[in-house]
């Protein structure tokens, strides 16, 4: 909760950042697949040893609001589902304050045309970041947390934070937002689809991101992918409380089970399950003592992808997720599904085992933290731990609380003491 502040500050370095801005608050990590980012360059976390909390923070770096139309992006250099960003959609202004995190191409008419680069921003973004919380421990204050751990990962800003006894993992992604809805993917809209009648089509293609992540053959400095992020978290709203402990299952099975070598992420399984609500009847995914058929369904789902290689974008169709991958990489992940299959309850067992074992680690080091009663850099020796502790629980709760439902937040770069949270169209 307080790294939202941090953002405020970043805004006030080079007023880079929009004024008013929005930031889409996911629990879990990148690494637990939240968003559609799979990037080599990830360092390895664990829960337990190196966190206890895990958040995905989508920071806008600039806004594209005000139009009604489909928004047509520059898709001729890119992959399906990826795009280059040019700033000439944008005003003078934005591409003067921006120019140089972009890639510079000079036509023979002898126009320049800026391309938003997301390393470059990336890189731009680590940077701010890394002064804001130099300054921040220059000058410590009450309550503030502790500043554990700041890694570049790739694109990605990840940073763990000490709050009280509790140790929050942020992954911070620089994006660009978009109100509206593409029209790469405007004929999806047409298809039925299971949570039609649930939900209305404007709280689904309310709006989309471009994240900092390319495909496996594109330019990394100019190619941003399309993120679905904030329609995901409405259809989730339709999902049973039973299809979505099978997931949360099987998601802790194939993440130990199917992490080397890296092919297969909790992304690629949320898509499948949102193609699964499509495909089969309203009444059997309603069924509450369902959750064991769920699970082995999903596993038999993620086995047909692997074997076809083929795991098709929800949203964007023609896009085949596993297109890039060997023979030999899907043959092996094939064979350890099996072993799965063959024995659900076992591996469901391990996981659960890993969890609780993370659990254990977790309650032993807020013991022994609690009884050295060390004050650290960013407190003034007063009693910070209690009220922190609770600011890491509420934070935690807040998400949990609300599954299904999109958590903004807003921050005012002149009070950046007062995040503002939206859930929905409630203010907090």
């Amino acid at each position: 909760l307080l790294f939202l502040s941090f953002s405020g500050m970043v805004q006030k370095l080079d007023q880079k950042l929009p004024v008013a801005n929005e930031y889409l608050l996911l629990s879990g990590g990148v690494r637990e697949g939240v968003v559609d980012i799979d990037l080599d360059e990830l360092n390895v976390y664990a829960r337990g040893t190196d966190y206890d909390m895990d958040f995905t923070l989508l920071v806008p770096a600039l806004k594209l609001h005000d139009r009604n139309q489909p928004v047509t992006l520059d898709m001729r250099h890119s992959a399906l589902c990826h795009s280059w960003l040019s700033l000439r959609l944008f005003d003078e202004g934005t591409i003067s304050k921006w120019k140089d995190c972009c890639t510079i191409v000079d036509h023979i008419n002898g126009a320049t045309n800026y391309f938003f680069s997301p390393t470059k921003v990336a890189d731009w973004f680590y940077e701010s970041i890394s002064i804001v919380l130099s300054e921040i421990q220059k000058k410590p204050q009450r309550g503030m947390p502790k500043v554990e751990k700041v890694e570049k990962n790739g694109t990605i800003i990840s940073i763990i934070l000490g709050v009280g006894s509790s140790r929050m993992l942020y992954d911070i992604v620089p994006v660009v937002s978009f109100k509206g809805w593409p029209a790469v993917a405007q004929s999806w809209l047409m298809e039925n689809h299971f949570w039609d009648g649930k939900i209305t089509e404007e709280e689904v293609i309310s709006g989309f991101y471009l994240v900092p992540a390319c495909s496996y053959k594109g330019k990394k400095d100019n190619e941003w992918r399309l993120s679905f992020a904030r329609s995901e978290v409405q259809l989730k709203k339709c999902i049973s409380s039973s299809l979505m402990q099978a997931y949360q299952a099987c998601k802790a099975i194939i993440i130990k089970l199917l992490s080397r070598p890296k092919a297969i992420s909790p992304y690629h399984l949320r898509s499948m399950m949102l193609w699964a609500c499509d495909r089969l009847p309203a009444s059997y995914l309603a069924q509450e003592d369902y959750a064991a058929h769920f699970l082995l369904g999903l596993i038999d789902d993620l086995q047909h992808c692997l074997v076809n290689k083929m795991c098709p974008n929800y949203f964007i169709p023609q896009c085949n997720m596993l297109e890039h991958l060997s023979e030999d990489t899907v043959m092996l992940h094939a064979r350890k599904l099996s072993s799965v299959r063959s024995d659900p309850a076992e591996h469901l067992r391990t996981a659960i085992e890993h969890v609780k074992a993370a659990n254990r680690l977790t309650l032993e080091l807020q013991r022994r933290g609690s009884t050295t009663s060390i004050p650290s850099p960013q407190s003034d020796g007063g009693d910070t731990n209690q009220p922190d502790d609770r600011l890491a629980k509420k934070l935690q709760q807040l998400v949990t609380e609300n599954p299904g439902k999109s958590i903004s937040v807003f921050i005012n770069p002149d009070d950046v003491t007062r995040p503002h949270f939206r859930i929905d169209d409630k203010f907090f």
